[in-house]
């Protein structure tokens, strides 16, 4: 467990010798903190950490980290000006310790305490299907070894320094999910955590309004297999029916271990069939095997998650028998949530978030569905040059599944003209421009046996559509 001592030494290079008090977690927020923890004052772009100093002490923090002044009556060790060569003792918890920046303290500590411990870093990134992947694989390797993961998508420089402080002695391995929003972000989340392993799932369009292109976004991602130790004690794990993952093949000193749908890759799967919401069918290859599975995960683009998770298991020395355990018991269908109407109705909210690759991903599974299919689609945002062309290539595999198209928003008039060149019918196609709007449509539309699925970038807040016909259902 971390201490107080080991505090001292990461940020100051000393070690007092009476400071063996344990610090449980380290949190940004005062209100989630736990007794025993170090809460680490941030200024955000709408509060400051520093204005709940005193509220964590009252939450039982012992530590808080500080780079201002604050206004609570406990004392502050400063490291900026403490002098180690004179005498001096450390005052009884709760205190305040005073840095010149406190994200680079915590992303110091963090850094410090992976190195205090020796286990297996899998580090993981892409464009889509990240969070599913940390979980499965999580599944996978928990057959066998203690295994840390990112708590949900605290994937950026605050969050992976976070997760690495839940570091013990008894964990064997670590799977962290890294973000990508500007280039060096990955390479330097993975100096903090120090991966052997690096997955990539794909090079999508989200983010590229800030990442410039899809070039960008696959040099950024690229980073994490860069960082890795050469072979044979760093993997890279690529997915190679992606083009621009395969770019990063010789980007990399890392051995590579190749998976997709090519029966020429290390780890390959074929005759891929959708069983709707009982998951998908289908054949793994490796080597000179063949493994018929089933697996309750939903739509068959989440063979490449199954990929991911098999090849780092493989890798890790997890038996085929312990793998083939943790698929057939999975609970990694994190974030599509079907909700029974009393209508004898059903939705797949899948509104978290969208993209295009996601979204054709969504319409593939509705496709799978029986009965009448809606597809109520929204803005997908922050696509920058790609905006265009991502909301068209939705319409028309909108036009291809769906018997009924409701589009929320702007840029969701994109994916209603797009369906409607597709060849949906105009009389099929219903265009809004908020949620409330397509709430109201959904609900005179809805009648039993019928399937719609609810799909739109986070900022439109699409969640609330199911919600609202939940509550009256």
């Amino acid at each position: 467990m971390l201490t107080l001592a080991d505090v001292f030494e990461a940020l100051s290079g000393v070690r007092p010798q009476a400071a063996s008090l344990v610090i449980s977690e380290a949190a940004i927020d005062s209100r989630q903190l736990i007794p025993g923890s170090m809460f680490v004052a941030l200024k955000g772009e709408r509060s400051d950490g520093h204005d709940y100093v005193g509220a964590a002490f009252e939450r039982g923090a012992h530590l808080a980290l500080i780079q201002r002044e604050v206004v609570v009556d406990r004392p502050v060790v400063d490291l900026r000006t403490l002098d180690f060569s004179e005498g001096w003792e450390l005052p009884d918890p709760p205190f305040c310790i005073r840095v010149e920046d406190t994200l680079q303290s915590l992303q110091k500590l963090a850094a410090y305490w992976r190195r205090k411990h020796d286990l297996r870093v899998i580090g993981i990134t892409g464009s889509v299907g990240k969070t599913t992947t940390k979980e499965l694989i999580t599944e996978v390797l928990t057959q066998r070894y203690r295994v840390l993961k990112t708590q949900g998508n605290l994937n950026n420089e605050i969050g992976l320094p976070l997760t690495l402080l839940r570091l013990t002695a008894a964990h064997q391995a670590a799977v962290l999910e890294m973000g990508f929003y500007v280039p060096g972000e990955i390479a330097f989340l993975c100096e903090i955590a120090q991966p052997q392993v690096g997955v990539i799932t794909s090079i999508g369009t989200v983010h590229a309004e800030r990442a410039g292109s899809q070039e960008m976004i696959a040099r950024g991602k690229s980073e994490l297999v860069q960082a890795l130790p050469p072979a044979p004690g760093g993997v890279a794990v690529l997915n190679w029916d992606d083009p621009w993952v395969r770019w990063m093949a010789d980007k990399t000193r890392a051995q590579l271990f190749t998976y997709g749908l090519d029966a020429q890759t290390d780890l390959s799967a074929d005759q891929i069939e959708g069983l709707g919401l009982k998951g998908i069918r289908f054949r793994l290859h490796f080597r000179n095997e063949m493994i018929h599975l089933r697996v309750p995960i939903i739509g068959r683009h989440s063979v490449h998650t199954i990929l991911r998770a098999v090849a780092v298991g493989l890798i890790s020395g997890v038996s085929w028998q312990e793998i083939l355990y943790a698929l057939q018991h999975s609970q990694s269908q994190l974030r599509m949530v079907t909700v029974n109407l009393s209508n004898g109705a059903m939705i797949l909210d899948d509104s978290y978030n969208a993209a295009p690759e996601s979204t054709l991903a969504a319409l593939n599974l509705l496709s799978e569905m029986n009965g009448r299919k809606i597809a109520v689609l929204g803005d997908m945002l922050e696509l920058g040059i790609y905006e265009q062309q991502g909301h068209e290539k939705v319409g028309v595999r909108a036009a291809e599944v769906a018997d009924t198209l409701i589009t929320v928003g702007k840029l969701g008039r994109i994916i209603a003209e797009s369906a409607h060149q597709a060849g949906l019918p105009s009389s099929k196609i219903h265009i809004t421009d908020g949620v409330e709007q397509a709430t109201d449509l959904l609900r005179g539309i809805l009648r039993e046996g019928d399937v719609a699925l609810v799909k739109g970038s986070h900022g439109l807040r699409m969640d609330r559509i199911a919600a609202a016909l939940e509550v009256e259902s």
